[in-house]
């Protein structure tokens, strides 16, 4: 067996494409191997801002044969009565391929029939290479591809080389105008010539010689080390930024690591615009004391090793005193303002077109977050906190610096306040109340974050299901599955018990005039949106389907109320006699439906002793009067394991009641009493959950 080995060589792909490029060519590439029947063993990939490169080892010389079976004409037709081959057995085995000795006689349920076997040995896997390789290369996905000169090629960027070797053979073939070979090229200052590759083996050693480290773990390994090595000789260490590391590792073929220094007058700002300010535009790493107080450097890694590393260096310091003394502007600028300006700037700020301005959505957020802390009974100062963060939330959006670094919103709002003399409360809510900002994301710490945060997301939710701008399948433009999940994760982290629909019919009184539809329509929709989203919640914790179906469906409004009540039903599914429970419950649900619709059913409501004609139906009527009382109490309390286990303690009279009276009696009134009787049983465990749709 060989290995297959392809690079694409291009002009600079963006940093952000490589990877998930990667993994596409790889994803392409295997399926179509194993869709053209070719064994494979191990799938590598190596990537530059030059080219994108796959090694799959060991690929089999050829497709795996294929044996197919070919149903032929019945035996009676394809032998005669002296057992002879027939003119119509001579053309199938014709059309099969093989000498009529090797017809075979296959049994069906019809009768006999004539069979062959028809055996395809596959063709030469470096034919089939030419094909499979310039189509895995046009299927791999891009977040945008361009098309140059006046070719119908769609790529990332303009295809330059491509070379495709199996073992020590060279695949033949063309795409975009390039003619595929043997040869990649070096890094295009150090080393811009040709390489000649004889197999997969040479490929890395052969790049690395060229000045080009084609293996993305080792680049990223080399700059962490020299990015920590040149920050402890600046006498400091690296501000981590993981992400940060990514993209440069794929900006660059060979890493160059350069530190240089700043005046320390741009220390006035604060540290978050500093590091932002260097990392957006320059993909500068910053350098902190052992204080972790920034220090007046950066460490820059360069694409090039030049001769003269300190000129280079006095070239990024140039670049980025410029950049920081913009930031030193606007920063300045935007303190000489106040918030009362940039709340009245929002009016002309646009949040979308059917909902507002930005000035809108702020003053529904502040009422529906006056609204959240009158439920939660907060006191008279965090109320107060809640609505002024509530009026400030915004603000920095229409700020110098949050127009120039977008990904500062919320952040510069906390510093600005701060600035202003607001109270920490405040400050801290205002950057908060965007958390989580991405999935798995940190959550708001503070209670007025929380709430604040919650208000908002609910006036996203309400304001888009209003105007029908609804996520569909991978489309959600608003975000608004994260923001439903957000408020879930925030309720729960804060054992938040006030309604969900309370706070979705409050956001949505603000929309009368603009909803296409009944509030109370969009109110449903939005309650099953959240729940959905609740329920995968549950889900990702570990909890069954079944558990969570069952709790979710009786109600999904109090969000901590539904957590507790399918941990209670998870432990209690844990016992030996669960399914006996849940089976004779499921029995008690699954009789009232079957009736209904029949005239017994309109006789349900209170159930009457005198009609009692066997003593399990009144021992069932006083187990049932005897836990309801405690069932419902532990309910009200929360108490949900006790309630359950007085739940669970109905089970034997259920069963011994349907064992011994036949409920579906022809004694209309005996039959109503005994499913009104029933009923009462059914509503005392559905208050808890809907235990039919518990697996048994």
């Amino acid at each position: 067996m060989n290995s297959l080995l392809l690079e694409i060589g291009t002009e600079e792909i963006p940093a952000g494409y490589i990877e998930p490029a990667l993994k596409s060519l790889s994803t392409i590439l295997s399926e179509k191997l194993t869709g053209s029947r070719i064994e494979f063993g191990t799938v590598r990939v190596f990537g530059t801002p030059k080219r994108l490169a796959i090694e799959i080892a060991d690929v089999a010389e050829k497709q795996e044969s294929l044996v197919t079976e070919i149903t032929g004409p019945p035996a009676r037709i394809g032998f005669d009565e002296n057992g002879k081959p027939t003119i119509a057995a001579e053309k199938f085995a014709q059309k099969a391929g093989i000498p009529v000795e090797q017809l075979k006689l296959k049994k069906t349920k019809k009768g006999e029939y004539l069979s062959a076997e028809k055996k395809n040995s596959g063709l030469q896997t470096r034919i089939l290479l030419k094909s499979i390789l310039p189509e895995s290369i046009l299927a791999i996905t891009f977040p945008k591809t361009m098309k140059w000169a006046d070719l119908d090629v769609l790529f990332a960027r303009p295809i330059q080389s491509i070379m495709a070797l199996f073992g020590e053979n060279m695949i033949s073939f063309t795409l975009g105008g390039i003619k595929s070979g043997r040869y990649v090229f070096g890094h295009r200052f150090m080393h811009p010539g040709k390489i000649r590759i004889n197999d997969s083996a040479e490929y890395i050693n052969a790049l690395r010689t060229a000045s080009v480290f084609a293996k993305i773990d080792e680049r990223k390994a080399i700059i962490e080390k020299e990015i920590k090595e040149t920050a402890a000789e600046l006498g400091g260490s690296i501000f981590s930024d993981s992400e940060l590391v990514d993209i440069v590792t794929n900006l660059v073929e060979y890493p160059a690591v350069v530190a240089g220094r700043f005046d320390t007058k741009f220390l006035e700002l604060p540290d978050i615009v500093l590091i932002t300010s260097m990392r957006e535009h320059q993909k500068y790493f910053s350098v902190v004391d052992q204080n972790n107080n920034l220090m007046p450097c950066f460490i820059a890694v360069n694409n090039t090793k030049a001769k003269d590393m300190e000129l280079v260096s006095k070239g990024h310091e140039r670049v980025l005193r410029s950049r920081l003394e913009d930031a030193m502007f606007f920063y300045r600028a935007d303190l000489e303002s106040s918030f009362d300006v940039w709340i009245d700037k929002l009016k002309g700020v646009l949040f979308q077109a059917r909902l507002g301005s930005v000035y809108e959505k702020v003053e529904r957020v502040k009422n529906v977050a006056e609204f959240i802390a009158d439920l939660l009974e907060v006191d008279a100062d965090t109320k107060n906190d809640v609505s002024r963060a509530a009026q400030l939330c915004k603000t920095d959006l229409v700020t110098h610096i949050v127009v120039e670094f977008p990904k500062l919103q919320g952040i510069m709002g906390r510093v600005y306040a701060l600035e202003a003399g607001e109270n920490e409360n405040v400050a801290a809510a205002i950057e908060e109340h965007y958390k989580p900002a991405y999935s798995g994301g940190p959550l708001p710490e503070s209670l007025t974050g929380s709430i604040l945060g919650i208000a908002e997301k609910i006036d996203s939710i309400c304001g888009c299901f209003c105007v029908n701008l609804l996520p569909t399948g991978a489309s959600d433009p608003y975000a608004l599955r994260r923001q439903g999940i957000g408020i879930i994760q925030i309720m729960l982290k804060n054992n938040f018990s006030f309604s969900l629909k309370k706070i979705i019919n409050q956001s949505l009184s603000f929309f009368q005039d603009k909803s296409t539809q009944p509030l109370q329509k969009t109110s449903g929709k939005i309650v099953s949106f959240l729940t959905s989203r609740m329920t995968n919640i549950l889900l990702e914790e570990g909890f069954s389907k079944d558990t969570v179906a069952a709790i979710v469906s009786v109600s999904s409004d109090i969000v901590p109320d539904v957590l507790d009540r399918v941990r209670a039903l998870e432990d209690l599914k844990k016992e030996p006699d669960f399914e006996p429970i849940a089976t004779a419950f499921k029995r008690v649900v699954n009789i009232i439906k079957k009736s209904a619709g029949l005239e017994a059913d309109s006789g349900l409501g209170d159930v009457d002793q005198s009609l009692f004609q066997d003593e399990c139906e009144r021992s069932l009527y006083n187990a049932l009067n005897q836990s309801a009382g405690r069932i419902n109490d532990y309910i009200n309390k929360g108490i949900y394991d006790k309630a359950l286990h007085e739940i669970a303690l109905m089970r034997v009279p259920v069963d011994v009641f349907f064992d011994e009276v036949l409920v579906m009696s022809d004694d209309l009134k005996i039959r109503n009493n005994r499913l009104a009787l029933l009923g009462k049983i059914a509503e005392l465990f559905n208050n808890f959950a809907d235990f039919s749709r518990i697996s048994t």
